[in-house]
């Protein structure tokens, strides 16, 4: 998974190619470090499909921002640099293979 910054963002996401699953997480989240693994083990099976990202909320204070994410785990799935979806709270994995059309 990509660690997304402000100054990787355009490169990484805008300019991915590929539809790009963005999960904003926070390192004292209890169901965040839950769901790092499936989101680690989707990247792993799926990496060509989709480019899986994450944003450390309280290191990341400004994409937070513009994302306007309230509470943690979300998701959100872009493409073409436009948020396609917005995914609040943990999913089973599956969830999220039919969210991204890959399952």
């Amino acid at each position: 998974m990509t660690d997304l910054t402000m100054e990787n963002y355009r490169s990484e996401v805008e300019h991915a190619g590929r539809p790009v699953l963005i999960d904003f997480y926070a390192d004292r989240c209890g169901p965040c470090r839950a769901f790092a693994p499936t989101l680690e083990a989707l990247d792993a099976d799926y990496g060509a499909e989709c480019k899986f990202c994450r944003v450390d909320v309280d290191a990341e204070e400004t994409l937070t921002r513009k994302f306007d994410i309230l509470s943690v785990p979300t998701l959100v799935l872009m493409q073409n640099g436009e948020v396609q979806q917005r995914i609040r709270g943990l999913r089973a994995r599956e969830d999220i293979l039919r969210i991204l059309n890959l399952g």
